[in-house]
């Protein structure tokens, strides 16, 4: 089924987009029966759940860390993250820098943004990130690169709303490359859109859609 899922998925998605399939909660199994369908691109929640699975998994893997991330648990993903879409603050990127330093690397950023109407939501606003962009410590930070944004739309049947929130996030998207990013091609990415919104997402200029319970069906909590 998981094949399937997927199959049916990727006919709706552009060659430009990225699918990057949610595996959170879910069994090692499930993401076996997926790479063995050909997938490569996961996203997790939790950093000890993705150190395990990694551990666990083929290393061809590509793991994208799309959780709320919390500074004491970096250290679990940094050795081998592909992507990190959830940087919501000065501090927790520079305590990427900080342990992306420790094993030289430079480490894969988006900067997460608050879209939504929920105030639940983690994320920067514009100014929050003009600031973050423009002090001295962001310019002396070697070991990450900030490859773009993402946000998450808010949870509702209204179309409209989701397609105005994702137009916003497009919109900080290009004020920031034409402020910040001009000439930097790794500065790219738009990770919006999850299963119930994705198409509307990718209509408004996502590169990166995840997509969880329409590949693997409804959340496992007993991991």
């Amino acid at each position: 089924m998981i094949k399937e899922n997927l199959e049916r998925i990727k006919a709706t998605i552009p060659e430009h987009v990225t699918l990057v399939a949610v595996s959170k909660t879910k069994p090692i199994s499930d993401i076996q029966e997926a790479y063995d369908a050909g997938h490569r691109t996961f996203g997790e929640n939790y950093p000890q759940e993705l150190r395990d699975k990694h551990e666990a998994l083929p290393k061809d893997i590509q793991w994208h860390f799309i959780g709320h991330l919390q500074t004491n648990k970096i250290k679990y993903i940094i050795p081998f993250v592909t992507l990190i879409h959830s940087i919501d603050s000065a501090n927790l990127l520079e305590a990427v820098n900080k342990e992306a330093k420790k094993h030289e690397r430079v480490a894969d950023c988006l900067l997460q943004f608050h879209i939504a109407q929920e105030e639940t939501k983690f994320g920067l606003d514009l100014e929050e990130a003009r600031q973050l962009l423009e002090s001295d410590t962001f310019k002396n930070m070697e070991n990450i690169r900030i490859c773009g944004v993402m946000g998450m739309a808010t949870f509702t049947d209204d179309e409209v709303e989701v397609r105005k929130e994702f137009k916003h996030l497009k919109a900080i998207f290009d004020t920031l490359k034409q402020d910040y990013f001009a000439g930097q091609p790794q500065f790219k990415e738009i990770s919006m859109g999850m299963s119930e919104d994705y198409p509307i997402a990718i209509e408004e200029g996502a590169t990166l859609v995840r997509i969880g319970s329409k590949i693997f069906g409804p959340r496992h909590y007993n991991v």
